[in-house]
């Protein structure tokens, strides 16, 4: 089959692969939406997850199943299936424990292009169907269901993380596509004052109908002051870092309030250490909490996710910027996400067999 790989670090090309064999709990799917991510920029041109391969490169996706194993019994070939970033080992001992996204070890339920091959190929294997994939809602747009792959719920789980309460001020760092459903998420758990931070016009927009209350442009100088400046010096009770590198935790600490919580979604792709500033953290006994988590995956969440959209509570359609046809289309698509021009959110190709 042919496929979109990461040849190994600063390079990726198209290969040919044999087809994935399918597993007793597998899933053999055809993609017929896919979208490129900044962690694929990540892992090929920064290195982040160390060299790989001919690795398929890709982990979000919408997709028509067209092999099962016999043990799957929730899904048949011809099945439309919303196919989630993070695809857990469900009867493992850290999904027992609350966490499935670290099934089998640390971050080891992003298994596409980081420990397996992705879905940018003409078939992919999913493990663990009936758990990991979830029906595509009959009149939902495929394309705008990949969002739902890695978009939204990180974004959302942003938000979980920092514990945001109706009520709180929140600061969301970065409104990328992430960042700006964490501002979505904010809103809907019940933020007053949203602070997004951020400087392209059109994810201000978005951010503006998505519920943020004020902008906080970084070009016009130090967000931390701006932030402090609009809450009277008071600062923030919860803070999503959905952007930026190891430094920005300097001004997440320093604007947010004692006993408030920092949710971190943000893939760190370089730099050895996270710098929290000693002083403004309470010498080590503020009680400002900082926490940092890789997305909940699953077929649970996926259809919780997709009625919400079917519901009309969040509509992310709005983060598709560019439009492609054809797996061929996945390269150019991919190099949207490494140059990122001013006009881009997220780029989705679409396939049709």
């Amino acid at each position: 089959m042919k496929a979109f790989a990461m040849l190994k670090i600063g390079e990726t090309g198209w290969i040919e692969k044999d087809r994935p064999k399918c597993g007793p709990m597998d899933a053999i799917v055809r993609p017929i939406a896919l979208a490129p991510c900044t962690s694929d920029v990540h892992t090929v041109w920064e290195g982040s997850v160390g060299d790989r391969h001919n690795l398929i490169l890709g982990h979000e996706g919408v997709g028509e199943v067209v092999e099962v194993g016999e043990l799957v019994k929730d899904f048949k070939p011809g099945d439309k299936v919303i196919v989630p970033a993070i695809t857990p080992d469900w009867n493992s001992l850290e999904a027992q424990a609350g966490y499935s996204m670290h099934s089998g070890g640390m971050l080891n339920g992003w298994k596409f292009s980081n420990t397996k091959d992705g879905v940018f190929a003409e078939f992919f294997n999913v493990n663990d169907a009936d758990g990991n994939l979830a029906h595509l809602p009959e009149g939902m747009d495929p394309a705008t269901a990949t969002m739902l792959s890695d978009m939204v719920p990180t974004g959302l789980h942003g938000c979980e993380l920092a514990n945001i309460e109706y009520g709180d001020k929140v600061c969301v760092i970065g409104i990328g596509p992430v960042g700006l459903m964490a501002v979505r998420g904010a809103y809907l758990r019940g933020a007053s004052d949203l602070f997004a931070v951020g400087s392209r016009q059109n994810c201000i927009d978005i951010a503006k109908e998505y519920g943020a209350t004020d902008i906080i442009n970084y070009k016009n100088g130090s967000i931390l002051e701006q932030v402090m400046e609009k809450t009277n010096g008071k600062g923030v009770d919860k803070v999503v870092i959905a952007g930026g590198d190891v430094d920005t935790f300097i001004e997440a600490v320093t604007m947010l309030k004692p006993g408030g919580t920092i949710g971190n979604i943000n893939y760190l792709g370089d730099g050895e250490f996270v710098k929290i500033p000693r002083a403004e953290w309470g010498v080590g006994m503020g009680h400002k909490t900082i926490a940092g988590g890789l997305m909940p995956g699953g077929r649970l969440r996926m259809e919780k996710l997709a009625d919400m959209v079917m519901k009309g509570r969040i509509d992310p359609s709005r983060l598709i910027t560019h439009r492609f046809e054809g797996l061929d289309k996945v390269e150019e698509a991919l190099m949207l996400m490494k140059d990122k021009p001013r006009d881009l959110i997220k780029p989705v190709v679409t396939i049709k067999w």
